[in-house]
C-alpha cells in the first residue's frame, strides 16, 4: 500500500500533470489517498513527483 499526499499546487503546471493529479483523486493541498502499489500507479507518481509526497503504508 502507498499513501500519496498532494503537497504543492498544480497552478502553472501543464494540463497533463493536472490531469494526472486529478486521476489520482487529489484535489486540494494536503489531500491524501491510499492505493495498492502497481506499476501503473508508480508511473503516475513519477510524473507528478515534484507535487506529491509518497509513503509506504
Amino acid at each position: 500500500m502507498v499513501k500519496v499526499t498532494l503537497v504543492k499546487s498544480t497552478i502553472g503546471e501543464v494540463e497533463s500533470v493536472k490531469a494526472t493529479v486529478a486521476a489520482l483523486g487529489l484535489h486540494k493541498i494536503r489531500s491524501e489517498k491510499t492505493f495498492e502499489d502497481t506499476p501503473a500507479l508508480r508511473g503516475q507518481i513519477r510524473k507528478v513527483a515534484h507535487l506529491v509526497k509518497v509513503e509506504n503504508v
